[in-house]
């Protein structure tokens, strides 16, 4: 029997492969039916990228810039130096504190030692209270002294830790703010910087929605590598009272996915669920904008249709138009492909 080949244009026109095996029902390739099962139901809006961890580094010292070791869109590790201040003021005030310590742990020694001959004098009657008492309040002082040159010691060595700004966190250079040799003070930015590896899309959302999506929890990031899950859902408290719309916010996993701050996104959010009609989808055949599938049909027919696919759930795949229930497709379309174009061969033959 001839196969009957009807093709327009290209696979864009519908393309049907028809191969008649009369002998026999069944089909060297894998099959499955079409089924129809409960699977969510998902709205879809446009969201913004934005990185979870972006920050300016600002100076906590006064100084003079020595060195800049990064510049915009070179990669940082946590913990790296980025820009280092001239130290020779806060070097200086660190020798001064820790002399101050000395003198303070001389004073304190002796005021202790003073203070024990003033005590056994007192005890055994030889002194009066009052020296006692003086005694004791030299000592106390002495301590006092101490300690605060102990937290001057800290305070200054601190600030020469600030002359050696590091990054906070891994990530990009987004913005440098300052040159070497410049003079900057206290709080002004030297350099900005984001993370890629955490990051999160913000989307606006109809208080209708927002109800649903605060019981379903659930949301899918499309991106260049596919649908994502998000990690977690975060939805603000009060409504925008302009547009009386919610602001959610999508976290997304660990990872690059292709995003960057600033994009666009489409985001599908969970708000229900609903029967469809769902295939395995390596059954889907994709050729550019057209997708079909391979129909087998009882009596061992094998059939190219066109479908019109919807959203994926985990490995399968909504089938929108094109399929019914219980109608049997090829698991393998490239087998199934080379099997029908053989057939087609074998009954030119005949």
């Amino acid at each position: 029997m001839m196969n009957r080949l009807r093709i327009a244009g290209s696979f864009a026109a519908v393309l049907f492969l028809t191969v008649t095996n009369a002998f026999a029902e069944e089909v060297p390739f894998e099959t499955t039916v079409a089924d129809v099962a409960r699977a969510p139901l998902e709205r879809v809006y446009d969201g913004t990228v934005e990185a979870v961890n972006q920050a300016t580094m600002s100076a906590q010292t006064a100084g003079r810039i020595a060195e800049v070791f990064y510049d915009v869109d070179d990669y940082v590790e946590p913990g790296d130096p980025i820009v280092r201040f001239t130290d020779v003021e806060q070097q200086s005030a660190l020798r001064q504190a820790k002399a101050n310590l000395e003198a303070a742990l001389a004073r304190q020694k002796q005021a202790i030692a003073e203070f024990r001959r003033a005590e056994g004098l007192f005890e055994s009657g030889s002194s009066s209270r009052r020296e006692y008492d003086q005694a004791l309040a030299a000592r106390d002082a002495a301590v006092a002294n101490v300690a605060a040159a102990r937290s001057a010691v800290e305070t200054t060595e601190q600030q020469l830790e600030y002359t050696l700004v590091r990054a906070p966190y891994a990530g990009i250079v987004t913005e440098r703010h300052v040159e070497v040799g410049e003079a900057v003070s206290v709080g002004q930015p030297l350099m900005s910087g984001l993370s890629l590896e955490s990051l999160r899309v913000v989307v606006t959302l109809p208080q209708q929605v927002a109800a649903k999506v605060r019981e379903y929890k659930q949301a899918w990031i499309f991106t260049d590598e596919g649908r994502v899950e998000a990690d977690m859902i975060t939805i603000f408290p009060f409504a925008d009272s302009a547009s009386n719309t919610f602001t959610a916010r999508v976290e997304l996993p660990q990872g690059q996915f292709g995003l960057y701050p600033g994009m666009f996104v489409k985001v599908a959010f969970v708000i229900g669920d609903a029967e469809r009609l769902l295939v395995p989808t390596r059954a889907l055949l994709r050729r550019s904008e057209v997708t079909g599938v391979y129909v087998v049909s009882g009596d061992g027919d094998v059939r190219l249709r066109q479908v019109r696919a919807g959203n994926t759930f985990d490995d399968r795949t909504e089938i929108l138009a094109g399929l019914g229930e219980g109608e049997r497709v090829a698991l393998d379309p490239v087998r199934t492909g080379i099997y029908v174009k053989s057939q087609a061969v074998a009954n030119d033959e005949e």
